[in-house]
């Protein structure tokens, strides 16, 4: 009988597959590697250089790194964390850019299907309602927030992609979360 596994243990299994191939020097497994990854990597820099051109070199940058440190890959965490972490890493050496972070809380990439044009128009004043208190929220926590809601990533690997230890990372979360629901009920409360 066949082994049952769960989602994320599916994806890990898939993802090291993948590694290993490419480091067998099977560049269709680097290529897929690299189409399942690709988005998450360029919204992510998106977030620190606010255009297209340069979140592209971004994401090339990031590739570059990973396909040359790929060997290091050890399989403990998921290929996404350590994905992550090399893209945290690259944004960070580039010190000039460190201080242009921007959350990418309008989260463009949501599909509209099916939505009436009311429900648009929700969506988006709900949108720039979310994008104007992240904006308020201190660097710090707008990063571990945006981490962990739009990029679905764990406590514990967020704190492993930023290395900032894993107390702090759930304090930051739990402080952003209260600032952003009282930003959230003053907007409500205007909006009225």
């Amino acid at each position: 009988m066949p082994v049952k596994h769960s989602g994320n243990e599916q994806i890990k299994l898939r993802d090291l597959t993948l590694v290993k191939a490419s480091l067998a020097g099977n560049t269709r497994a680097f290529a897929q590697l690299m189409r399942l990854y690709r988005q998450r990597v360029f919204i992510f820099g998106k977030s620190f250089f606010h255009n297209d051109a340069d979140a592209e070199d971004f994401v090339q940058d990031v590739f570059i790194k990973v396909y040359t440190h790929l060997s290091t890959f050890q399989g403990k965490s998921q290929f996404s964390t350590w994905l992550m972490k090399i893209a945290y890493t690259t944004v960070l050496n580039s010190v000039s850019r460190k201080k242009e972070y921007l959350p990418i809380s309008d989260e463009e990439n949501i599909a509209d299907f099916d939505m009436t044009p009311e429900e648009r128009q929700i969506r988006l004043v709900t949108q720039k309602a979310i994008h104007e208190a992240l904006m308020e929220l201190p660097e710090k926590y707008a990063l571990c927030i945006e981490l962990y809601f739009f990029y679905s990533i764990p406590y514990q690997e967020i704190s492993d992609i930023t290395e900032i230890p894993l107390n702090t990372i759930k304090s930051h979360i739990f402080r952003a979360k209260k600032i952003l629901r009282e930003k959230l009920e003053d907007f409500y409360e205007k909006s009225r």
